[in-house]
């Protein structure tokens, strides 16, 4: 297997001489589950954030995709949370091994980015709603504990770069917060929603914790931002998938200051200026 070049250029930027390390065990890890699972490449291998993904043919003759993920704590729930959703809503998991997924063929050619924005936020509501089952109970819990002490602390570490009343803002609701057990992907996005046969739209790619539906709005809303006002994809997402807006409102707020400080730290997408947007305004700001 051909390793996408840019796919291996950022591992490397990011995880270093580990990331390499991984790179380099990767086309015989493809081989080796080729071999184990009967499975033949027929396509150019393609590649997101962690994972690249095989096109690959069954035994049978049917199309499937095989992924090759990074493992870390974000990643670590996938297969089971996959697994809880049987392919209602999301892409269908057929075999798995540590790091290594078989999954259905979906079409990447035609994701949510593509559709009217209009339809995009309201279709990728519903299967926020849809996804928001009883978490099993391997699943990492949403961390507010964690995040009530991790940014302060990185906000003194970075320079205090950010309004200090959004940082209290962010910290009071995690220390004030009781988050519920239902199974959330905190990266649901228009990307990351493909068609299929089975059923027009399905979600690939979950970051699975266990927590509120509402802590998963904000990739929703700084995705797509230039296309729709922050206040009308907001009101849709709220409508369609049936949540409480002040919750999400709050859970906004905190991913807005943690996603804003990660942004200053290490760079990529969104950019500290969305982040600060979003933030601002989940606070009832206009301005920093």
């Amino acid at each position: 297997m051909r390793i996408p070049t840019a796919f291996a250029e950022e591992i490397a930027r990011r995880e270093g001489d580990a990331g390499r390390a991984w790179l380099a065990e990767l086309p015989a890890l493809a081989a080796r589950y080729c071999r184990e699972w009967q499975l033949s490449p027929d396509g150019e291998p393609m590649h997101g954030c962690l994972g690249v993904v095989l096109p690959v043919t069954r035994a049978d003759g049917s199309p499937a995709a095989l992924k090759l993920t990074r493992v870390d704590a974000e990643t670590r729930g996938e297969p089971v949370a996959l697994s809880t959703w049987h392919g209602s809503g999301s892409v269908l998991l057929l075999e798995s091994a540590p790091g290594v997924l078989l999954l259905e063929r979906l079409d990447p050619t035609r994701t949510l980015a593509v559709e009217p924005i209009g339809a995009a936020v309201e279709i990728a509501a519903r299967l926020l709603r849809r996804l928001a089952v009883p978490a099993p109970a391997s699943i990492r819990r949403l961390p507010a504990a964690r995040l009530a002490e991790e940014l302060p602390a990185k906000w003194r570490r970075l320079g205090e770069p950010i309004p200090r009343r959004l940082l209290d803002a962010a910290v009071q609701v995690c220390r004030d917060s009781r988050p519920g057990s239902l199974l959330v992907n905190e990266d649901l996005h228009y990307e990351n929603v493909l068609a299929g046969t089975r059923e027009p739209w399905l979600v690939i790619d979950p970051k699975p914790v266990a927590g509120d539906p509402e802590f998963g709005v904000i990739p929703l809303l700084w995705n797509r931002m230039t296309e729709s006002t922050v206040d009308a994809k907001f009101a849709v997402i709220v409508a369609a998938a049936g949540l409480d807006a002040g919750r999400a409102r709050a859970w906004t707020l905190v991913r807005g200051v943690q996603n804003w400080l990660r942004s200053l730290e290490y760079g990529g997408f969104p950019g500290p200026a969305r982040l600060a947007a979003i933030t601002c305004w989940a606070a009832g700001s206009n301005s920093l």
